[in-house]
């Protein structure tokens, strides 16, 4: 069964490429969500003011990956106890946020939220925000598909391929290794 999963967790670039060759993710579309405006774009998301978040939204097959498990990678892939942040990224377009499409969606995230929280995996608690997905904009096609269309970029090499190698090597049984990005 085809299936939407909404995630803010910094930066959609890195979001996008961990999860892209994940086994059961069908496609992955970087975009914005959870602000105010009726419209997104990059320079206005990436200003604060419009209350958006950066995210990625994940089409998957639910009979190949459950929403359970793409909360694990998702809780993995970013640092859930920064609030607007995610290392030198900062503002509100970066907050960790799990953006629900059905009530379903809702429950499993708070209850894996307070799993993690009540178990102490981090020192910090969970700030991640859990909200009913308003409306997705998709980012502009440059987004798309950037590691792997930008491998040179400083941002790219510095922040993005590092976190996308840990990723593949913890997840290695459920992802996909593509070789030359």
């Amino acid at each position: 069964m085809i299936n939407d999963a909404t995630f803010g967790a910094g930066c959609f670039w890195c979001i996008e490429a961990c999860f892209k060759d994940v086994k059961g993710i069908l496609e992955v579309y970087p975009g914005y969500a959870g602000g105010s405006n009726d419209s997104a774009n990059y320079n206005d998301v990436c200003s604060g003011s419009t209350g958006h978040a950066e995210v990625a939204r994940i089409v998957f097959d639910s009979d190949q990956i459950s929403f359970e498990k793409l909360l694990e990678l998702f809780w993995f892939v970013h640092n859930p106890t920064q609030l607007n942040r995610q290392g030198n990224d900062i503002g509100t377009q970066y907050r960790s946020v799990v953006f629900y499409h059905n009530e379903e969606q809702k429950k499993k995230a708070q209850f894996y939220k307070e799993k993690l929280n009540d178990s102490q995996v981090w020192e910090n608690p969970v700030v991640t925000e859990i909200s009913i997905l308003p409306d997705f904009y998709p980012a502009e096609e440059y987004h798309k598909n950037y590691l792997e269309l930008n491998p040179q970029n400083p941002y790219c090499q510095s922040i993005v391929r590092p976190k996308v190698d840990k990723f593949k090597k913890i997840f290695k049984d459920i992802v996909s290794i593509k070789k030359g990005y």
